[in-house]
């Protein structure tokens, strides 16, 4: 396999995140790792130094602030001349240890919407300069098989509010903003593929919801690293994998009209812009 340069990767201190990064940067890639805590993300850094490989660069951001995220996207921007790919793997769940009932992010929307979709969103907008820079370059977003139809009319769920639910619409915003995305660029300039990397592995967040785990991290590695790194999947974009199998998701994230409408309002809920028009059809 051989390894891109530089990867960042959000939610990288414990979990998939962390088991990706470890695997990678005994693969040899320069790291880029996000984390919520700095003394968190130094012991981790200090841990890589301590096996002989390359010290990762950190930065931090809570991803509940879009602020921050885009305070982090500049810092990454000012201190790396490329970016070879963006793994938006950080995230919460639907239940426990983050709650059930409903809350809103700093900037007033509801928080998994905000932290698992918006936040890589606007980082993935705020970095594509530097990604398409470094052509060919990927994105690969760590979504579920969990998924749930968006209701535009009651995009915060400000009604009927319900963990699993907002989880599953987070996730599958991810996913069809993933297509979106995936239409309007080159692919020889950078592709965007997104997948369910295994289910119920033994992470925070799984086991403080169910106590109990059915795939392991490994899986979930060795998926995620394949859209990584694999010199297989150079060129392939817009796409959709359960762990490595090619797979269908949600029938709205093929609908053209539901895709370009949470384009627009995930544009208006970021307060950005995005020059991108579609790549024109051969």
């Amino acid at each position: 396999m051989i390894l891109p340069r530089t990867i960042l990767i959000t939610g990288a201190t414990d979990g998939l995140g962390l088991a990706l990064a470890e695997r990678l940067a005994a693969d040899g890639a320069d790291l880029i790792l996000h984390g919520r805590n700095q003394a968190k993300l130094d012991r981790i850094a200090d841990q890589f130094t301590a096996r002989g490989e390359s010290r990762p660069r950190t930065v931090t951001a809570d991803l509940a602030d879009l602020d921050q995220v885009r305070r982090m996207a500049a810092e990454i921007r000012a201190s790396v001349d490329r970016l070879d790919v963006l793994v938006n793997n950080a995230g919460i769940g639907g239940g426990q240890p983050d709650g059930r009932t409903r809350r809103t992010s700093a900037d007033g929307h509801e928080l998994r919407f905000a932290v698992n979709y918006l936040a890589g969103f606007l980082l993935t907008l705020e970095l594509l300069p530097l990604l398409r820079a470094s052509a060919p370059a990927r994105i690969v977003n760590v979504a579920s098989i969990g998924q749930h139809p968006l209701d535009f009319e009651n995009l915060m769920l400000e009604r009927d509010y319900d963990g699993i639910r907002a989880y599953g619409q987070s996730k599958l915003a991810q996913i069809a903003s993933g297509f979106e995305l995936a239409a309007r660029l080159p692919a020889d300039e950078v592709t965007v593929n997104s997948l369910h990397p295994a289910t119920y592995m033994p992470t925070k967040i799984v086991l403080a919801e169910t106590g109990y785990s059915i795939d392991t991290l490994e899986e979930g590695v060795t998926a995620t690293r394949r859209l990584v790194s694999d010199p297989a999947r150079a060129g392939t974009t817009g796409r959709f994998y359960d762990r490595t199998r090619d797979a269908r998701v949600h029938s709205q994230a093929y609908d053209s009209a539901a895709r370009l409408r949470l384009w627009q309002a995930s544009l208006q809920l970021t307060k950005t812009e995005s020059p991108l028009c579609r790549v024109p059809l051969e």
